[in-house]
């Protein structure tokens, strides 16, 4: 049996979202695990088990990712979209405070729901992201998001995304692409193993402007009490050393945590992010959390 059950709710526009619940206690509110643009629930798997039962977690697939539905409207891939769909998710579950853990595109939308509600919200974990991109981390999304590739065994797989992110992660091994492998791809109904996520989330890219959103610092402002480690990789080309600086000024009860010879993002499998990661659920009260 896995340590989760699979569960499903309704967005707003008819879509059937899926995320995996880890069990947990219900005195503590849950954690709430929120994927990068191309990614999936998946990512969080080491994380969510090694942290329950200590806490409920539950990791999201977005909408056009994982086992979520493909949108009909490829506009609504957009921060805002998804910032609703959680909304109904949290609606649906009952939950009335949790902790939010954002990776990359995931910590936008943490972001966004702190400016929503902030008062629902008593942690935060922003991986390698922040309220400014920087031009040559949004180039290097642009070239590959959307751009479907098919292999034939999961060592090809593995091969190249250790091709394409070799530079990110420079001490991994064999067995560590084969891991990150099986959590972006999957195995389709030809027996090709395949990206798992919809084409057409690249499609708002290419709309000028549409990258840049609302004001991000203003809703970063909402988690100026909010207990908050911001974790980012040393070598990001997404995350610039001075905004993260300027992001842990802002924060009352900010931690900023580097991760060397790391790019964009962190595992949050590092030593020092486990860590970092214990300090933060520290500070956490304990809250009743229904759902």
């Amino acid at each position: 049996m896995p340590p989760y059950e699979n569960r499903y709710w309704w967005s707003n526009d008819g879509l059937r979202l899926h995320y995996r619940d880890y069990p947990g206690p219900s005195e503590r509110p849950p954690i709430l695990c929120l994927p990068g643009l191309t990614r999936n629930a998946r990512d969080y798997d080491d994380l969510a088990q090694r942290l329950s039962p200590r806490w409920r977690v539950i990791t999201v697939d977005l909408r056009g990712r994982g086992d979520s539905g493909y949108a009909k409207d490829p506009m609504t891939y957009v921060p805002l979209t998804y910032v609703q769909d959680i909304e109904g998710l949290l609606g649906e579950l009952g939950v009335s405070r949790y902790i939010a853990f954002g990776t990359s595109l995931g910590g936008i939308v943490a972001m966004l729901l702190a400016g929503t509600a902030r008062e629902t919200l008593m942690g935060v974990l922003l991986n390698d992201v922040g309220p400014e991109i920087m031009p040559e981390g949004l180039s290097r999304i642009r070239s590959y998001v959307g751009k479907s590739n098919t292999w034939p065994t999961w060592l090809h797989a593995a091969r190249a995304v250790a091709e394409a992110n070799g530079d990110v992660y420079p001490q991994f091994q064999l067995e560590d692409w084969l891991a990150m492998a099986k959590r972006l791809y999957r195995l389709n109904s030809a027996g090709r193993i395949v990206l798992d996520y919809d084409m057409k989330i690249a499609e708002p890219f290419r709309v000028p402007g549409n990258e840049a959103g609302p004001d991000m610092w203003r809703a970063l402002d909402g988690l100026k009490t909010v207990p908050t480690l911001l974790v980012r990789g040393a070598t990001s080309d997404v995350l610039a050393a001075p905004v993260a600086e300027r992001m842990a000024g802002m924060l009352e009860q900010g931690e900023l945590l580097t991760i060397p010879d790391t790019g964009h993002a962190p595992t949050l499998d590092e030593p020092a992010a486990i860590a970092a990661i214990e300090r933060l659920l520290a500070r956490i009260p304990a809250e009743p959390a229904s759902g």
